[in-house]
């Protein structure tokens, strides 16, 4: 009988996992550059002031949908040694996702609700309510402010928005900043050069089975170790994954883990082709033939496009 407790049990462990990448130490190489050392050359949760203005400086990071950089960046500042939480359980940094919809004054109201702050009244302007952040966050000691899914924020206001940002990071009060989102984020800072001076430049970059695919293989074989299942897969189980994932790292990843996930509830002895197929299709939606897990020519098929035709299926082996 399949022990569905249990199963729950290995996915809760698998998904709690954190896959170390080079990705994770270049952008602690960014963020530690922002904060200043002590006398012993400790790093402290203090923001370097930069020029003789005493501006901070701020991140982006970049990377297209389910590249992980919202889990990294999570991780990164979570697990930091000089941001972890003081006496008062209070980190040195508050992270946001940009609220719906996106204006300036929903994201201030955002960010004051996310610090913990009373409700503001909707008749408060906008830009005392970016005035208000500034001292609430110095209050609470926090120097670095996370946006995830920054691209959001730009759909309307951009000018103003950049303004406020900008205003974060001068002054008495200016905290580092740290903004996540598509490559669109970075289009829009590099609309104002006085912004995108400001910022260091982070872009994730594809997956690739050439560079990536041996340690992928290693991710697979570990993750089902824990999980208790063989490996019946085709030598291009690597490949396929990626393509399918639009090669990023995050969506990869979830493949793995949501097929797993299948085998396990099937009560199979082993991870195959099959199971990658039938969460592909679950989440796709498509034909046999457009299923990059079942056809020989898998490669032509383009993810994101929508095909008018069906297409006969050419069932692929393994190899």
């Amino acid at each position: 009988m399949i022990d569905h407790a249990k199963n729950a049990e290995i996915m809760m462990d698998l998904r709690s996992r954190h896959i170390g990448a080079p990705r994770d130490i270049e952008f602690a190489s960014h963020l530690e550059r922002l904060l200043r050392r002590d006398d012993a050359g400790n790093l402290t949760a203090e923001a370097v002031r930069f020029a003789a203005t005493g501006e901070t400086r701020g991140i982006l990071v970049v990377d297209g949908p389910g590249g992980g950089k919202s889990t990294m960046v999570a991780r990164a500042l979570g697990k930091h040694p000089a941001l972890q939480a003081h006496v008062d359980g209070q980190p040195a940094f508050l992270g946001v996702s940009v609220p719906s919809p996106a204006t300036l004054k929903s994201m201030g109201h955002e960010i004051l609700r996310r610090s913990g702050y009373p409700i503001v009244g909707e008749r408060r302007e906008a830009w005392s309510i970016w005035d208000l952040i500034k001292t609430r966050l110095r209050m609470l000691g926090i120097s670095v402010l996370w946006i995830d899914e920054a691209h959001d924020l730009f759909c309307k206001d951009s000018a103003q928005i950049l303004r406020a940002l900008k205003s974060l990071m001068q002054g008495d009060d200016a905290v580092i900043v740290i903004l996540s989102g598509t490559a669109r984020l970075s289009e829009v800072i590099r609309s104002d050069p006085q912004v995108q001076r400001r910022f260091s430049v982070m872009n994730l970059r594809p997956v690739c089975a050439a560079t990536d695919g041996e340690d992928f293989h290693d991710i697979i074989d570990a993750y089902c170790g824990v999980a208790g299942l063989d490996t019946d897969l085709s030598s291009d189980i690597v490949r396929r994954i990626f393509h399918s994932a639009r090669y990023r790292f995050g969506r990869s990843i979830e493949a793995v883990l949501n097929t797993i996930e299948i085998a396990l509830g099937q009560g199979a002895a082993s991870l195959e082709n099959d199971h990658f197929a039938r969460v592909y299709a679950m989440q796709e939606g498509c034909e046999p033939g457009r299923n990059i897990f079942l056809t020989d020519d898998w490669a032509a098929i383009d993810p994101d496009r929508v095909y008018d035709q069906p297409v006969t299926r050419k069932y692929s082996r393994k190899k």
